[in-house]
């Protein structure tokens, strides 16, 4: 594609392509919707991309790379930043070589996830800058931005974006030239990177000295635009929201933010200043609304009613008209299900029947909560499932607490479960406890996605194979491998049996996604050919 060219492309599309031609050497994450497609489309392009086992990993993994010099990029959903929190917050003081962006995927209106949490918010509590596109064309050209940022001031790049930037598409221009990767290289900075207190403390002064200087710059940067149009209203907005505002008042002044954090908070003064009615339009919280306004600049902020949800033209339309009337509910939908055919059916039916407390977890297993079963009773984090059994376990009256069970698909286990386990052990109920894993072989949620314990790599290629089993046993825990699907009765014999004793267990239930099952035989059987053959993939097996 050359310079005139234009290409349809997603705003996840447009990141990959953008991640490819800034000279990204390793982009790393874990799938969740809306940043899913990233990585994927990243590795369509050739570009080197890897799942890891969770966020945090996936952070640290890049961070390593942006220490050598090179270019890197993250990506995950919203809720995935709270798990990569903790080397987020450190990576602001320890700073970066190589440029590192950090996909913050926001979902607002819950499409897909637990909680409607904006990610903004961390770039002011981590003192990391934020770049936020409106567009699929904005998602590749701000990208380049975000390198450069990182680059010059040598931190990582909070890049946030929500569901309709993520997933509708336009219109993108491709550069005519990619940017020139950096040579990778490692130098030894140890008061720089080892954040012991006495480097730390130093380094804090440094990272806010860093941020008072992209304040500065945020004042006459372009990644901020503001258009001069009707002197009567005046927005203030950025992302997605800038254009939904454009459809409902496309003669108004507009002051789109680009960079969020740090916000040009004098050039917002002064736009403020020459309007009659200020508004800021934000879909979220309102963290810019409430910036301006501890900086004693006088805005409009939206009715808290639409704090909740997506915003769209409408919405946008009746917060300029200052419209705090109900809102008409939305249109009735088909309550989402488990496939017809799905291998967790006789396990939730079995819950079900035996009454049992089940602490569920983050998956497409979670719609065992639906009818007919309504076999799950709590439902929080990723890996939540263990910890949260545990805690019942613990404190429940005899009769109740051998009832409960921990449930946990494959792909969560080796996300965040296995910590689980050695609280488990470390700590074990007087009852024991019970955890089903039901594996079915690739990250379904989310749309077949791979993890260390499929034994394939995003290409669905050979990779090494972790063992859910394999690992459970090593930490001393009895764990049994079987088919729910195949064999009904024999689940329920079994995990009445494991139930009535007093000891830790583990029930392993395993069968394909049956969405998934045919591509995961084509899958498996190209692999064992290239194994074969010697070529692709160590083929180690870890935890047996």
């Amino acid at each position: 594609m050359n310079a005139i060219e234009k290409k349809l492309l997603s705003g996840d599309e447009a990141v990959a392509l953008a991640a490819r031609d800034s000279g990204i050497a390793l982009g790393t994450g874990y799938p969740g919707t809306p940043s899913t497609e990233i990585l994927e489309a990243l590795g369509a392009l050739g570009g080197n991309a890897r799942w890891a086992p969770n966020e945090k990993v996936a952070l640290e993994v890049a961070l390593g790379a942006a220490y050598g010099n090179a270019r890197a990029l993250v990506t995950m959903k919203h809720v995935g930043l709270n798990v990569a929190a903790d080397p987020l917050f450190t990576a602001a003081y320890t700073g970066v070589s190589g440029a590192l962006v950090v996909v913050t995927a926001d979902d607002p209106g819950m499409a897909s996830s637990q909680n409607e949490q904006d990610n903004r918010r961390y770039a002011v509590a981590a003192g990391i800058p934020m770049i936020s596109p409106a567009d699929a064309q904005e998602a590749y050209d701000l990208f380049f931005d975000a390198v450069e940022l990182s680059e010059r001031w040598k931190l990582p790049v909070l890049f946030r974006m929500t569901t309709r930037v993520c997933h509708s598409k336009s219109l993108v221009h491709r550069r005519a030239s990619p940017l020139p990767a950096p040579r990778p290289f490692f130098e030894r900075d140890i008061p720089g990177r080892v954040m012991v207190p006495a480097f730390a403390r130093p380094a804090h002064r440094r990272l806010r000295a860093k941020l008072a200087e992209i304040a500065a710059f945020a004042e006459t940067s372009d990644l901020n635009v503001v258009t001069d149009g009707d002197p009567a209203l005046g927005i203030i907005t950025d992302g997605v929201s800038y254009l939904h505002a454009c459809e409902v008042a496309p003669a108004a002044s507009y002051f789109k933010l680009g960079l969020v954090h740090p916000l040009p908070i004098e050039r917002l003064r002064a736009f403020a200043a020459r309007v009659e009615r200020c508004v800021v339009v934000e879909e979220g919280d309102p963290v810019i609304a409430e910036a301006l306004r501890a900086a004693g600049i006088a805005v409009e902020s939206k009715p808290e009613m639409y704090r909740f949800g997506e915003l769209d033209v409408n919405r946008v339309k009746r917060i300029l008209a200052r419209d705090v009337s109900p809102e008409p509910p939305p249109p009735k939908g088909k309550p989402p299900e488990l496939c017809p055919s799905c291998p967790y059916h006789p396990v939730y039916a079995t819950l079900h029947k035996l009454d049992c407390i089940v602490a569920g977890d983050i998956g497409c297993y979670t719609l065992g909560v639906m009818e007919p079963y309504r076999a799950m009773d709590t439902c929080v984090a990723m890996g939540a499932s263990l910890g949260v059994g545990l805690g019942l376990r613990h404190v429940l009256p005899p009769e109740q607490a051998k009832r409960v069970v921990s449930i946990i698909g494959d792909s969560t286990f080796i996300h965040s479960g296995v910590s689980g386990v050695m609280e488990m052990v470390y700590n074990p109920p007087p009852l024991g406890h019970v955890v089903i894993v039901l594996d079915n072989g690739i990250t379904a949620m989310t749309g077949q996605q791979e993890h260390p314990a499929t034994g394939r790599s995003l290409e669905h290629g050979p990779a090494g194979h972790v063992s859910i089993e394999g690992l459970v046993r090593a930490m001393g825990v009895d764990a049994v491998v079987m088919d729910a699907f195949a064999d009904p009765a024999g689940f329920e014999k079994l995990l009445v049996e494991k139930l009535s004793k007093p000891q830790l267990s583990v029930i392993v239930s395993r069968r394909p996604c049956v969405l998934a099952a045919a591509d995961i035989r084509k899958w498996d059987k190209e692999n064992a050919g290239r194994m074969a053959a010697g070529c692709g993939g160590c083929g180690l097996e870890v935890g047996t």
